[in-house]
């Protein structure tokens, strides 16, 4: 489940990068770390700002980690962050 949700993200990162939506890179190897520590802490994730602005938070990290194929990858508190985080935002998905 992993390997599918660090392809799922690298996926939604590419297409950011289409909507020109910078993003710092991030190493396959340590994505998951990344992504815990982005949903743990009291920032949202790069990129999402801007992907708010451009209305495409489905290609948000906490987007992804909402999505029921990865729910199980993260902590309860984790996901309800990135869920406030996009219910603030106005996103309903």
């Amino acid at each position: 489940m992993e390997e599918k949700f660090i392809i799922a993200w690298a996926a939604a990162r590419e297409k950011a990068a289409q909507l020109g939506v910078k993003m710092r890179p991030v190493d396959a190897a340590d994505a998951m770390v990344a992504a815990h520590r982005a949903l743990s802490g009291n920032r949202e994730s790069d990129g999402f700002a801007a992907l708010a602005d451009k209305k495409h938070l489905e290609l948000s990290l906490e987007a992804l980690a909402i999505d029921k194929r990865f729910t199980a990858l993260f902590s309860d508190e984790e996901a309800n962050a990135a869920l406030d985080r996009l219910l603030s935002a106005g996103y309903y998905g």
